[in-house]
């Protein structure tokens, strides 16, 4: 049984920057994990993804190169540097675990096994 609780969410202008965190409880940290959002009327999409060690990491196209992925595993913590944010990242952001593996975890929401409740991010233009 694995408990996750986002944080970190607000409000925010165009060009700036957010932090999230994912507070894991419960089994040993040792698992892949990936973060999604979902816009209104939207389905949740994947944002990016995190072995368990940290040393490999994957993003979605839309994030590359201005969200950066990472964990603390002392802490039982995952994070999400959020930088350049733009209006179309406004969305409720979820953090997952994929307790199937060691690696890299897949894109698809329906590989993973535990969800958070969602931290919602508006960016205002």
């Amino acid at each position: 049984q694995v408990q996750l609780v986002e944080s970190g969410g607000g409000l925010v202008q165009a060009g700036g920057s957010l932090r999230l965190s994912c507070a894991a409880s419960g089994r040993t940290f040792s698992y892949g994990m990936g973060w999604f959002r979902q816009a209104p009327g939207k389905e949740r999409d994947f944002v990016a993804a995190i072995s368990w060690s940290g040393g490999a990491t994957y993003y979605a196209g839309s994030v590359k190169g201005r969200f950066t992925i990472s964990r603390d595993n002392a802490k039982k913590t995952m994070y999400l540097q959020m930088n350049s944010l733009k209006p179309e990242d406004t969305a409720v952001y979820y953090c997952a675990a994929d307790l199937n593996t060691l690696g890299l975890p897949p894109q698809a929401r329906y590989e993973y096994d535990y969800w958070g409740q969602g931290t919602q991010v508006t960016v205002s233009s």
